[in-house]
């Protein structure tokens, strides 16, 4: 293949003549870019969802407008089922996927989908059962002031603001997929034992700081946190962080970008010294064939992403994260391996 051919390796953005292109040969794709972009697209056989961020084969960390960042499904792999369900069918979404295969599920920022999977989809039927991947849509600095995040189902040609688009993969028995998580952040343990007395969801007031009950952002204030840093958790030998939205001053609340649940113990991160090497040590070899990946918009901000490149890694840079359960301020990223 030459440089100038779309299906290029060493490319990750494309035009939207190119994306029809491929689209038109047949290829399974799972797609990020502007509203404006993808809506142009013709039907075919993709999901996709707003983002103008990505991590890129050709330039690292990118703010592209004007393009759109392209994964494909493996050729070996098939659609087992692919569509949108509203917040009363996306709970059973699991029963619609194959024994064998990956789940790529796209929701968009800031809708009721979100919350309910934020907030219940751990205690979805058979969520386990197979690797869930995927990434909250979101859009970019001043025009989410005016614009909704949304998602795509390239074969019903729709779009939605409300609703979560899934996307089956069956993979043939020789191979299977397996999900993981690159998270920089680990708790300091020189700082106190955050706990909240309920699941409190995505904002809070109240906290026990080593089990002195006080108010969160005045724990925040008087020992002068840096609200870049998430708070991090233990939840089932995974590290998990919870990354903070915003302080309101007015009310004393204090919003993240996920829940926080109760009695669980929290702590501030760590600083991260040096983000590229760490992100390079951490991820290492993943094997397989990696065919999808996303990084957070808060790593691509906070550590200045733009134009570096962490790793080899690309993808959407996205509004949070899953595998299998709602994350921020971390990459996920799936491979397929082969017997």
């Amino acid at each position: 293949m030459t440089a100038s051919n779309p299906f290029h390796a060493d490319r990750s953005l494309y035009s939207v003549d190119e994306v029809a292109a491929m689209l038109a040969a047949g290829e399974t794709l799972i797609l990020a870019g502007e509203e404006r972009l993808l809506a142009a697209l013709p039907r075919g056989e993709w999901v996709g969802g707003t983002s103008p961020y990505f991590m890129t084969a050709e330039a690292g960390g990118a703010h592209a407008p004007d393009r759109i960042f392209v994964q494909r499904m493996p050729a070996f792999a098939s659609v087992a089922w692919v569509g949108m369900l509203d917040r009363a069918a996306l709970p059973d979404m699991a029963a619609l996927g194959p024994d064998n295969g990956y789940t790529i599920l796209l929701i968009p920022g800031q809708s009721e989908v979100h919350r309910d999977f934020a907030l219940h989809g751990i205690e979805w039927p058979d969520m386990f059962r197979r690797p869930v991947v995927g990434w909250v849509t979101g859009v970019a600095g001043q025009a989410a002031a005016t614009d909704r995040p949304k998602v795509f189902d390239g074969r019903s040609g729709r779009s939605a603001d409300d609703r979560a688009v899934v996307l089956h993969v069956a993979l043939p028995d020789h191979a299977f997929a397996r999900a993981d998580i690159v998270n920089l952040f680990a708790p300091d343990m020189d700082g106190p034992v955050l706990t909240f007395d309920t699941d409190t969801g995505f904002t809070v007031e109240h906290v026990s700081v080593d089990g002195v009950p006080t108010r969160l952002v005045d724990h925040i204030a008087a020992n002068g946190i840096d609200t870049r840093l998430p708070l991090v958790a233990d939840y089932n030998g995974t590290m998990v962080n919870v990354a903070t939205a915003g302080i309101d001053e007015a009310t004393g609340r204090v919003t993240f970008f996920a829940p926080v649940y109760g009695h669980v113990a929290y702590r501030f991160a760590r600083p991260v010294e040096d983000y590229p090497r760490q992100f390079a040590e951490q991820l290492g070899s993943p094997g397989g064939e990696v065919v999808f990946s996303c990084n957070c918009i808060l790593n691509y901000m906070y550590a200045g992403l733009e134009g570096e490149r962490p790793g080899d890694m690309t993808g959407p840079v996205t509004f949070g994260e899953i595998a299998y359960v709602l994350l921020t301020q971390s990459m996920v990223y799936l491979v397929v391996e082969q017997d």
